[in-house]
């Protein structure tokens, strides 16, 4: 006899946190064990095993320890810091010797350098913060973005321009290094020093690239104020939390697993090229035809989604371990029926950091007598203004071997791709706003999905991060696959 699984069923099925003899196991001895080593079995997927031990191991100590929660964050975020710098997993270290080759230092090891750099930032850090307490009007606590920012912007042309030689420079573009992948999540710690329950300063300094968030810029998790709100309170409440957490890692491997088939699928068996490899050829007149054009564009696409969704669902699963109740990173993005229902949905802790830093104080400030222009620029200089920076600043690098200016010019395509993916979600945004809704029926879900994610897949054209080919190139190729040129 065999019994249908339907949607209702396998929803039920899959819902292990509601169960309540796993939620009272995982609170007994034996039950934290079996959660550690199925949690690093998941792990373990994308890193070794004794990252993938320590990661869940920090985060079960973080979660049972109470009293000493401040110190295990913090030393287990720095530890993981100097030991990818050691193991060189960033780019930083590279990025160092690349300059140091430029002026001629030989006789300073790049590694050396880029720990003094991260140790030189915990330290700055830690004055910003007693500044910021201290000296509440200063623009840095007033305006903690624009004055970050302007400090990227100052090392930037000191280092850019001829000014500065030698070690002067080295040292420089060594703090410029790592400075930049931890300037949101400095930002995020000024911010919560105006909070009257503000976190000790080891639990902020452990929030920037906390253990659980991998390399990326993007604070998953937000700021200490956000992850004080989200932390279990009770013993049951963080059993369910670790239950979901190890339900998205492992939701993560299922998706790792799909862009490994689909990888071999397309690229091995069908051999569907890249969009940098199909926009090459077009220039070289060696066009492929428009179907595997479009091919191309689709896979790209698929790939960086599956890449975004899997990564963001380790980091979080990683910190729901910890008894953080954090929201998902990315959330049924297929089910999006607007542009700006994409957008929250896509990547749920970049969007937060462009709500925050960039929609929010202009959204206050502009246009209050016309509400529908007032949200609309606020939704473009978040979308638009503020993706620019932040993959601008993401990529400083670029300034070393390129130039300031090679690296604006290089940057067009990009810039262009949140011209327009702002304009369509500011669009999108004040309509919602306005009250419409899209279609409930099947053909109303149907053409919101083509609409929404035709939009999306075209402008992949010009999101693609390869420097090689112009604004222009692109246009032009995009329009080849439309059978224009």
């Amino acid at each position: 006899m065999s019994v249908a699984l339907g949607p209702s069923a396998l929803r039920s099925f899959l819902a292990i946190d509601e169960r309540e003899s796993l939620v009272e196991l995982v609170q007994t001895a034996r039950g934290r064990l079996l959660l550690f080593a199925v949690a690093v079995c998941a792990v373990s997927t994308y890193n070794s095993w004794w990252e993938a031990a320590f990661v869940v191991g920090a985060a079960l100590a973080f979660a049972y320890l109470e009293k000493q929660r401040n110190l295990i964050l913090f030393a287990a975020t720095y530890a993981m810091a100097f030991s990818t710098l050691w193991l060189s997993e960033t780019a930083i270290e590279e990025n160092i010797a690349v300059l140091a080759a430029q002026e001629g230092v030989g006789h300073v090891s790049p590694l050396l350098l880029a720990h003094l750099a991260l140790i030189t930032f915990m330290i700055f850090s830690w004055s910003a913060l007693m500044l910021v307490r201290k000296h509440k009007n200063f623009m840095l606590a007033r305006r903690p973005v624009i004055a970050l920012l302007a400090i990227e912007i100052a090392l930037c042309g000191l280092t850019s321009l001829d000014l500065v030689h030698g070690m002067p420079r080295l040292a420089l573009w060594s703090f410029l290094s790592v400075y930049t992948p931890y300037i949101w999540f400095l930002a995020y710690a000024i911010v919560d020093q105006r909070a009257r329950d503000r976190s000790p300063d080891a639990f902020q300094l452990g929030t920037f690239h906390p253990f659980w968030g991998g390399p990326s810029s993007i604070p998953f998790g937000k700021g200490a104020g956000f992850l004080r709100k989200t932390l279990s309170k009770t013993p049951a409440d963080l059993a369910v939390t670790q239950i979901k957490g190890v339900k998205l890692l492992l939701w993560s491997n299922l998706l790792l697993g799909l862009k490994m088939v689909l990888t071999w699928l397309c690229e091995e068996q069908l051999n569907i090229p890249s969009v940098e490899l199909a926009l090459s050829a077009y220039l070289d007149g060696h066009a492929f035809p428009v179907v595997l054009g479009w091919s191309a564009v689709l896979w790209s696409t698929a790939k960086f989604c599956l890449q975004t969704a899997y990564w963001g669902h380790l980091f979080i699963g990683g910190a729901r371990l910890a008894g953080f109740r954090l929201p998902r990173a990315t959330w049924r993005p297929l089910e999006a029926r607007t542009l700006i229902e994409y957008f929250n949905r896509f990547s749920y802790y970049f969007k937060e950091l462009l709500v925050d830093f960039f929609f929010v104080p202009t959204f206050f400030r502009v246009f209050r007598k016309h509400p529908r222009l007032r949200m609309f620029f606020a939704t473009f200089m978040a979308a638009g203004v503020g993706n620019a920076i932040f993959h601008f600043v993401r990529e400083v690098d670029l300034v070393a071997t390129m130039g300031l200016s090679g690296s604006l010019e290089s940057f067009t395509s990009y810039a262009f791709y949140c011209v327009i993916l702002a304009t369509g979600i500011g669009i999108s945004q004040v309509r919602a706003n306005a009250g419409y809704r899209p279609s409930p029926t099947l053909a109303g879900r149907l053409w919101s999905f083509l609409t929404v994610w035709g939009f999306v897949v075209c402008l992949h054209v010009f999101s693609d991060e390869s420097r090689r080919h112009t604004l222009l190139e692109r246009c032009s190729f995009l329009a080849s696959l439309f059978g224009v040129g």
